[in-house]
């Protein structure tokens, strides 16, 4: 039977799952985190993060017994775990060669290198309500998923930097320097604005500017 935090003395209320905010990026999430850190009741330090004993406790007792956990699982879903999990191999090259490329090109350009760190979090394992494989799967997925994040943030520079013309068609979910680049079919300002724009670039570095505020180039004049 499910563990309910409210039965239990001193836990957070029961709360419905809440999705992350988008309406106003960056703070809307800030917001969120502060929110539930205070929901939950825990702090980071030294790069963990620490809950209350409460807490802890109340985790500890809903972590579910490895032999259960499989049993109770889709038989399917075992099958192809080693399918999931083979590849960390191209990750882990695709992690490599990315990083490497954007140590040797990015000085030489003047683009800003994109700190890996802060793509790639690995929190999740210090959850005390996973089991060890659940932990195992968290962590691929946060590694997976950060490092793309991190794979697009380099492609999204690079291509600011050589190519940085909006497309003739709609771009679903485009990158957030997106909105920096010129117009499809403004040749005008690409050769007139492109030096500038690369300039932008490294002076964002050097003011510690965030990307989404980096001046874009010139809006077209409508006649």
């Amino acid at each position: 039977m499910e563990h309910v935090p409210s039965e239990e003395p001193g836990a957070p209320p029961p709360t419905e799952r809440r999705p992350v905010r988008s309406g106003d990026g960056d703070a809307d999430l800030a917001r969120d985190l502060d929110e539930q850190q205070q929901r939950w009741r825990y702090r980071l330090h030294e790069g963990r993060v620490w809950f209350d004993d409460e807490v802890r406790r109340l985790h500890a007792q809903l972590r579910q017994a490895i032999p259960a956990y499989i049993r109770t699982g889709s038989v399917l879903s075992l099958v192809t775990a080693p399918v999931i999990y083979s590849l960390i191999v191209p990750l882990a090259i695709l992690d490599l060669w990315i990083t490497v490329y954007q140590s040797i090109c990015f000085p030489i350009y003047g683009i800003p290198k994109v700190p890996r760190r802060t793509y790639i979090t690995l929190d999740r394992r210090q959850l005390g309500y996973l089991n060890a494989v659940e932990k195992i799967s968290c962590t691929f997925c946060s590694y997976a998923n950060g490092l793309l994040a991190y794979v697009r943030e380099v492609a999204a520079r690079t291509e600011e930097y050589w190519c940085p013309i909006r497309h003739a068609r709609p771009v679903p979910a485009p990158h957030g320097r997106y909105h920096l680049f010129f117009e499809f079919g403004d040749g005008e300002r690409y050769h007139g604005e492109l030096m500038a724009l690369r300039r932008s670039m490294r002076t964002a570095t050097e003011t510690k500017t965030p990307p989404g505020d980096v001046p874009g180039p010139s809006p077209t004049p409508k006649t």
